[in-house]
């Protein structure tokens, strides 16, 4: 089985690369999803989080409000590190759980995907035998976080400079997957990475 780590700067694409991903074949384990189960209501995650930031940062509905939180802990750097304490270990649990529970199948499936926006920062780029990092231009990077979060310039700098740079990502990455064209263009970009790194493992074991 091919590990792969797949990662990026926010707004890269990563969602788009891994169903595409998904489509070929590949299982795709993504953490941020992972992020959302573990923070449900009467999860241990939920209650610690509440205690550290306040009775605010849940909805009257009992679920984690994510847009409140985010915008107090991408502000405050000690509070992004106290959130990511509490939820960073929970989700190395369940990804280590899931990726050897698939490993211990009889068939096991050719690639695994573990898609990791904080693949390198984490220190999982260690876990996977190849990395393949979602590249955008910033510019291009930007405008498609504001478009879709709605952003002001501040809030959308604080996320941006919360990660790894795209050149530190770029200079560690095994495969660069360029996001700055349509979505045909990111499939045929996808399917390339995927024939050589994939199907041309499978035919050097062959």
């Amino acid at each position: 089985m091919l590990v792969v780590g797949l990662t990026g700067g926010i707004a890269s694409g990563k969602t788009a690369v891994s169903d595409i991903l998904a489509s070929l074949g590949a299982v795709v384990l993504d953490t941020d999803l992972i992020a959302r189960e573990i923070v449900e209501p009467e999860m241990p995650a939920l209650t610690e989080i509440k205690a550290e930031f306040g009775e605010d940062v849940v909805a009257a509905n009992g679920r984690l409000d994510r847009t409140r939180l985010a915008a107090r802990v991408f502000a405050d750097p000690a509070a992004l590190g106290r959130l990511n304490a509490i939820t960073h270990p929970r989700i190395r649990e369940v990804l280590v759980a899931r990726l050897n529970a698939l490993r211990m199948r009889p068939n096991p499936p050719a690639v695994t995907v573990l898609v990791v926006p904080l693949l390198f920062e984490g220190g999982l780029d260690s876990w996977v035998d190849e990395t393949w990092v979602v590249d955008v231009p910033e510019e291009i990077q930007r405008s498609r976080l504001f478009a879709r979060d709605g952003l002001s310039q501040e809030s959308l700098e604080a996320r941006l400079a919360a990660q790894m740079t795209r050149e530190e990502r770029r200079r560690r990455a095994t495969r660069i997957i360029s996001n700055d064209g349509d979505r045909a263009d990111l499939e045929r970009r996808v399917r390339e990475v995927w024939k050589d790194a994939v199907e041309g493992r499978a035919n050097a074991s062959s």
